[in-house]
């Protein structure tokens, strides 16, 4: 039996015109500036992460002793050959934020994914099944919403000791509660519908049901969170690699060319400052973007 979301694509009045689901929220989206921005933005930052090999002018682990702590090119003692300017290495700044955007953001989009999936299957099973099955699920929800995100990540990397992958199974053992909660809560709100009721009388089993009927149901919401989750997670990423506990040197990564910095940071100021810049930029405009699928994605808020 269809749910009602695949009721919409089949109206037969988009023969005559009438849009479908997803042309109504990209009509919906459109109209919202900021979120249009949020987009160009991340677009921008995709393509120059993919593109980063090609755009780089300078490899981001070459050292070059004689431009040591070069000024950005605007400043007395810079050059246009290092437009961002030079690390304590003399490392090229600009090369190493362009390549740092790959680190950024493949660990955001690789933690959200295995996160969001685990947490959509959780949430489904919780929130269809009930019973002591909810409980459990909850209860262990509940434990790690306990402790704090980062306080937990740095215990974990304190265990496991740092590196990449270190970092991923950190950041995933804790993040996919988040969209459990969420699509538990969907699921609750769905599973007494008609429709649902109507599947389950006809024989349809729970797993059926659930990815069949319930799912498709509840894939907005978990859209919108993985997408605010991701600036979320690149934070926290950021934030475990300026510790020395994620992404360890020479891979460039934007948390540790904030580190690199910190002890020059009113003399050599460029060497934090353009970091930390692409990280409130990135963040800024997944957060846009993500509020901007919000506002499209919810039929309460086009009322």
């Amino acid at each position: 039996m269809a749910t009602p979301w695949l009721e919409v694509e089949a109206d037969p009045r988009q023969g005559e015109g009438a849009p479908t689901s997803w042309r109504l929220v990209w009509r919906e989206f459109r109209k919202n500036r900021p979120a249009l921005v949020g987009a160009v933005v991340v677009l921008i930052l995709i393509g120059v992460a993919l593109a980063a090999p090609w755009i780089a002018p300078h490899d981001p682990a070459q050292i070059n002793p004689f431009r040591r702590l070069q000024p950005p090119a605007w400043m007395p003692g810079g050059s246009w050959e290092y437009p961002l300017g030079t690390d304590h290495l003399g490392r090229d700044l600009l090369s190493r934020l362009i390549y740092g955007s790959r680190v950024s953001l493949a660990v955001g989009a690789v933690v959200v994914l295995i996160a969001t999936t685990v947490g959509v299957v959780m949430g489904l099973i919780s929130g269809y099944f009930g019973g002591w099955i909810d409980t459990v699920i909850q209860r262990v929800v509940e434990i790690l919403l306990a402790f704090p995100y980062l306080v937990l990540a740095i215990a974990l990397m304190g265990v496991m000791g740092p590196g990449l992958v270190n970092l991923l199974v950190a950041l995933v053992y804790k993040e996919w509660v988040t969209a459990a909660r969420v699509v538990r809560a969907e699921v609750l709100a769905v599973k007494s519908r008609e429709y649902v009721e109507a599947a389950r009388a006809l024989g349809a089993s729970g797993t059926r049901i659930m990815f069949r009927h319930i799912l498709p149901n509840v894939l907005a919401s978990a859209v919108v969170i993985a997408t605010l989750r991701v600036a979320w997670v690149i934070l926290m990423e950021a934030s475990l690699s300026f510790l020395g506990l994620g992404v360890q040197p020479p891979t460039p990564s934007w948390g540790v060319m904030v580190a690199d910095g910190r002890s020059a940071i009113f003399q050599q100021w460029w060497i934090s400052t353009f970091p930390g810049l692409a990280i409130l930029v990135t963040v800024l405009a997944i957060n846009l973007l993500g509020e901007g699928l919000r506002d499209a994605l919810d039929p309460r808020l086009r009322e």
